[in-house]
């Protein structure tokens, strides 16, 4: 069973980690939302072009309040995007 995770805050560093998560292939960690004030479209763009790693080696889309991401040729999944200021209160479940 895979450690469901959220990443709050999807800055450099909340980028780099689904990045590394995608990147690895890893089956054990699933990342299942991000919160972020940034506009969806925004978030994804930044995740696909980064300045400092490239260009980000799959695909990212944006479906409605959802980012998918798929690395290798393998998909990753839909991840839930939220604009939650109070990071106590869980979107995710």
């Amino acid at each position: 069973m895979a450690v469901r995770v959220a990443i709050n805050g999807f800055g450099r560093i909340g980028r780099n980690v689904l990045r590394a998560i995608a990147e690895s292939g890893r089956k054990d960690i699933e990342v299942v939302g991000i919160n972020d004030l940034g506009p969806v479209e925004t978030n994804a763009h930044l995740l696909r072009f980064d300045s400092v790693h490239g260009r980000f080696p799959g695909t990212v889309t944006v479906e409605g309040d959802f980012i998918n991401v798929a690395a290798d040729g393998k998909k990753n999944g839909k991840i839930k995007v939220s604009a939650e200021r109070d990071p106590t209160v869980s979107c995710f479940g």
